[in-house]
């Protein structure tokens, strides 16, 4: 493990200040919020940034909250608040259950929402969770604020489309339909689901009064290169009335979604197979969340 390298350190008391920080660096700069991830990275060498502009001094950047047509969590929410929220688990368990199973307790009670998103991890458990929900991400940078589906923020593994001088403030989740549920599992390094997953299923599903699958989102994580989309397995499921059936064949094209690589922890194949194994789980836990029965 090697020493931090030499950088300049600040603490920005507005969004302005932190902005101009970030600027000054040239590039080089890193926002640090619990520093989970950002302290390691520079420990081991794979960040070294000149400037690192710690942002857990501005005010308004924290909390969870309900307003008109949805709740706002702020970017520096950590992680433990989200898991124990019962605003957040009655209206979107995928992202209460995600919050309750990333990592361990000790690194939930630094790690920020804002911080878990921008790190892009493929494993990410709540980037997944946020995509199902229909989660919107505010940003503010140089060039302004904008809005992002969290799903679109991500470009590559450790990468997403904002430019170095953007910052998360916060994430606004709109309000579920009436008949709606969600759920998120993974499986773990140690099989327990508080390590880095080896793979991970968010699930989000609206059922009509009959039974048919109005809208539905899955999305998975340690499955390719980001926290993705399963557009077969979807297409599978949506505009059809759900059964036990119906959720195996959705399962079964979740293999064909993945993209799982294969390294150390675990193979593409046994990868491959969790995708169908946690696709029928979580999806069969949102329907239930929906108030329906699975018909066989």
């Amino acid at each position: 493990m090697k020493r931090l390298g030499d950088f300049t350190y600040h603490e920005p008391a507005s969004l302005d200040e932190a902005i101009a920080d970030l600027v000054a660096a040239g590039g080089s700069g890193r926002v640090i919020a619990g520093g989970t991830d950002l302290i390691v990275d520079m420990k081991i060498g794979r960040m070294t940034p000149t400037a690192v502009v710690n942002i857990k001094g501005i005010s308004d950047l924290a909390g969870i909250e309900e307003i008109d047509g949805g709740i706002r969590i702020g970017a520096l929410t950590k992680v433990t608040l989200i898991g124990e929220s019962a605003l957040i688990a009655a209206r979107h368990s995928a992202v209460s259950q995600a919050a309750s199973i990333l990592a361990s307790p000790p690194v939930r009670a630094l790690a920020t929402v804002g911080g878990n998103v921008g790190r892009a991890s493929p494993a990410s458990d709540l980037g997944p969770a946020l995509i199902v929900s229909g989660a919107i991400a505010s940003v503010i940078g140089s060039d302004g604020a904008r809005e992002y589906l969290v799903e679109d923020l991500y470009a590559g593994p450790g990468a997403t489309i904002l430019g170095n001088t953007d910052i998360i403030t916060s994430f606004f989740i709109p309000d579920p339909p009436v008949r709606f549920g969600s759920a998120h599992a993974k499986v773990g390094k140690r099989g327990s689901g508080t390590d880095i997953a080896l793979a991970g299923v968010s699930a989000s599903i609206e059922l009509g009064e009959d039974g048919e699958v109005v809208d539905c989102r899955i999305a998975l994580a340690s499955l390719g290169p980001t926290p993705m989309r399963a557009p077969a397995a979807e297409a599978v499921l949506r505009g059809n009335t759900i059964s036990a059936e119906l959720i195996v064949s959705a399962a079964t094209a979740a293999r064909t979604d993945a993209r799982p690589i294969g390294d150390m922890r675990a193979s593409a194949g046994y990868r491959t197979t969790l995708a169908e194994v946690l696709t029928r789980r979580v999806l069969t836990a949102a329907v239930e969340l929906a108030g329906a029965e699975i018909t066989t």
